[in-house]
């Protein structure tokens, strides 16, 4: 009987395993939450192995991250009220398929400039990312 090799599986790619915590698992991705509590900022993956650009995803996968970036960006803004929401695939240090889902103020750190590389991060209590994942999963559909 011929081998076959076992198809490729998804797997969390390191540094987003260190800078994000769970807050759901949504059809395709996993929501996440950034750790920097200077921002309201969750990050969505796709649980698709070796994807790294939004042309590798098929139309319909393409179709439901739209959905889940919809769903990220109603969490985000039902939940925090922030003046804008930045939306954003770059994947330039981290080449697994991820969009940041981001909530501006016009007083937070970075504003009015990108949220990259302005201040450092300011990593959650163990008491403040409880109740921001709580606050996120409370006005998150179903």
């Amino acid at each position: 009987m011929p081998h076959t090799a076992a198809p490729p599986r998804y797997v969390l790619h390191p540094q987003l395993a260190d800078d994000t915590h769970p807050v759901a698992t949504l059809a395709l991705s996993e929501m996440r939450l950034m750790d920097d509590a200077n921002y309201p900022w969750l990050i969505l993956v796709p649980r698709l192995p070796d994807a790294r650009e939004l042309i590798d995803l098929s139309r319909e996968q393409r179709s439901l991250l739209t959905e889940e970036i919809d769903i990220a960006a109603r969490a985000i803004r039902d939940a925090f009220r922030p003046f804008k929401l930045n939306i954003a695939a770059l994947g330039n240090q981290v080449p697994q398929l991820h969009v940041h889902v981001i909530g501006r103020d016009q007083g937070d750190p970075a504003w009015p400039a990108p949220v990259w590389g302005r201040v450092a991060a300011r990593p959650y209590s163990p008491d403040l990312l409880v109740e921001r994942i709580t606050r996120l999963q409370a006005v998150l559909p179903g």
